[in-house]
């Protein structure tokens, strides 16, 4: 049985699907049954006064499971109307047995004429986990028209027009209330554009045969809070400020230096041991007033950066660093050092000019950083996440966090993992300063490069979940730091 944290992309998901058909010896029939009947389920389930129900099917089989849900309604006495489309082409075997047993039980169908029959719910089952490019003709009429209504819609497996591998939304797309997704978890629900479409989330496992899961491996994985505990245990009651490691923050040009300050304070927070800051002279009065826990040091040149090198055991570089002279020096400088690092911000955008192999990094571009470091546009690092996180990893053989709703963490030769954790109110500036001192604090307490950015991404983000309890608008970085330090202390 596969985790209840796994995520499958479609072809291990279609594997999956036709592997337990045959097992079953049906064509798929059983499983089918199986999927409307849950769909059904959930939908009394989230809608129990529902009395008018509107069905809108597709050719495949995503409009079979959609008949089998009509049919069940229909026994249950609910008005239902099962929506077609003119343009939707020949139905398969499966689909079009569904269909007889829904009309034999009394069904009634009408072709989409524009305008939706009165309905309490409307179920999606038009096209399901089969679609990877933009909704067209009536299919894209009928998906504008279910979003234009207003009504509760669930959805099976995906809302039509989502791409269930990648997330991307390439044209117009249902908005679920609910999406019901069958048998397994599909990555693309959890990460880009798919979130403001999908809704909440079901899960209906259905019963497959045995042996029906031989062979097929998820894709990626969630990266849930439970894997705290482990990644984060009890502090030895002997311990000692070293054994937490010391993180040194490079950044804070001029007109910047609440970058590097708040880098340096998530990472005292995230429970580094110790933390030095390189920055501009005039910075470091006003860090020492805000943070008398750091050790502030003026930099000017990469020769006093390099004093301050061998103390520390991870190097956080990016925040408020700037690109100038005085950037590139020390950016060169940290390259040299062979530490261990964490590289953000302008030192992604310095990287991305001058790209350089890495050992022991860690990344954490934003989706414009990602793209510029890929050579490619925003809109297609957005268009296949997972791609581009896998992508950056390997050309830069490092670990890599690419930001944004549902944070992708790539390493090269792993399986990626998925943060579910935040919300649109830390889409505001310094949130990935922040980050990037949670990471290195991680990473300095011993978490290897993989599980610092993974764990270090989860806490930021339920520490942001956290700090937005009352209210998302105006919500500061500052705000995640209390949050933060309870959540570095789960519960065993």
């Amino acid at each position: 049985m596969h985790e209840l944290d796994e995520l499958f992309d479609v072809a291990a998901a279609r594997r999956l699907d036709a592997q337990a058909s045959a097992l079953l010896g049906d064509g798929g029939a059983g499983l089918m049954e199986q999927a409307g009947t849950a769909a059904w389920q959930c939908l009394l389930e989230r809608w129990p006064q529902a009395q008018r129900v509107c069905v809108a099917v597709g050719a495949g089989n995503n409009g079979g499971d959609g008949y089998v849900l009509a049919r069940l309604a229909r026994l249950a006495g609910r008005q239902v109307q099962v929506l077609l489309m003119a343009d939707a082409g020949a139905r398969t075997a499966l689909a079009e047995r569904a269909r007889a047993a829904y009309l034999a039980a009394d069904g009634r169908e009408t072709v989409f004429d524009h305008a939706l029959p009165p309905a309490d719910v409307v179920v999606d089952a038009l096209f399901g986990i089969g679609l990877n490019r933009a909704p067209a003709g009536e299919a894209a009429r009928l998906i504008a028209a279910i979003t234009h209504s207003g009504l509760p819609v669930l959805a099976l497996d995906v809302p039509s027009g989502v791409d269930a591998r990648s997330g991307a939304v390439p044209g117009v797309a249902v908005r679920a209330t609910l999406t019901v997704q069958f048998i397994v978890r599909h990555q693309g629900l959890y990460t880009g554009a798919a979130l403001e479409y999908i809704g909440g989330r079901r899960l209906a496992p259905l019963a497959l045969p045995d042996g029906a899961q031989d062979g097929v491996a998820a894709s990626a994985c969630l990266w849930a809070p439970a894997r705290l505990a482990a990644q984060l245990p009890p502090r030895r009651a002997n311990t000692h400020k070293g054994e937490s490691g010391h993180v040194l923050c490079v950044g804070g040009n001029v007109g910047s230096g609440g970058a590097v300050m708040l880098a340096a304070e998530s990472a005292l927070r995230a429970g580094a041991g110790l933390v030095s800051v390189a920055t501009q002279p005039q910075h470091v009065a006003p860090l020492l007033a805000r943070l008398p826990e750091a050790m502030a040091h003026a930099v000017q040149d990469a020769q006093e950066l390099r004093a301050l090198l061998p103390r520390a055991k991870v190097i956080a570089i990016g925040p408020g660093l700037g690109q100038d002279d005085w950037a590139h020096e020390l950016w060169r400088q940290v390259l040299a050092s062979g530490k261990s690092l964490v590289i953000d911000a302008d030192a992604l955008n310095l990287l991305a000019v001058t790209p350089h192999a890495l050992h022991d990094a860690i990344l954490t571009p934003h989706p414009g950083e990602a793209a510029r470091l890929l050579g490619i546009d925003t809109a297609q690092v957005q268009a296949d996440r997972f791609g581009a996180a896998a992508a950056l990893a390997a050309r830069f053989n490092a670990v890599v966090v690419l930001k944004g709703a549902g944070t992708v963490i790539a390493a090269p030769h792993a399986r990626p993992r998925v943060i579910t954790a935040g919300n649109p109110g830390m889409a505001v500036g310094g949130m990935g300063d922040l980050l990037t001192g949670i990471i290195a604090a991680l990473r300095a307490q011993g978490l290897d490069a993989f599980d610092a950015a993974s764990s270090g991404a989860l806490l930021h983000g339920l520490a942001g979940d956290d700090a937005a309890s009352e209210g998302q608008r105006g919500l500061l970085p500052t705000d995640l730091l209390v949050p933060l330090r309870r959540r570095v202390n789960p519960e065993p």
